[in-house]
């Protein structure tokens, strides 16, 4: 009964996330691509700043914790669909905005909003957020499976 509930609770939250991702994948990052460079640091700046809000911190590490709990209940019975899908949702979502998207944010940030800042950044966090967000999509199949 508690595992059904973490599983039930992991795959909404990685489901949000993932959705979030795909629309910055989709929407944000081409408009902003389509923007001059500095206008575009600036505005992701801004976005940056605009999402450490509680709804997307309850979001992102309520669903990271869940995760993790999931992934232990479901290990000790033997669930081997719901452990992937539960270790994908903490690789995609939380090690990789952990190890490259939050120290790109960061770097942007500290940055004047100029061509070089955004031409530091935009590549290397796409690639980075395409393969979080296709992690991400994938943990949520798993746990719906």
């Amino acid at each position: 009964m508690i595992l059904s509930v973490l599983v039930i609770l992991t795959t909404i939250g990685t489901a949000l996330l993932g959705g979030l991702f795909l629309a910055f994948s989709v929407a944000v990052m081409p408009g902003l691509h389509r923007r001059p460079a500095a206008e575009a640091a600036g505005a992701m700046q801004a976005i940056n700043r605009a999402i450490v809000n509680p709804v997307f911190g309850l979001l992102f590490a309520g669903t990271g914790l869940l995760a993790v709990a999931t992934a232990v209940l479901a290990a000790l019975a033997g669930s081997r669909l719901v452990v992937a899908g539960a270790v994908l949702a903490v690789l995609g979502v939380h090690a990789i905005t952990f190890a490259v998207n939050i120290p790109l944010n960061t770097a942007l940030d500290r940055a004047t909003a100029d061509d070089e800042a955004w031409e530091r950044f935009e590549r290397p966090w796409n690639r980075a957020h395409a393969v979080r967000t296709l992690l991400t999509v994938a943990a949520a199949v798993l746990l719906v499976v």
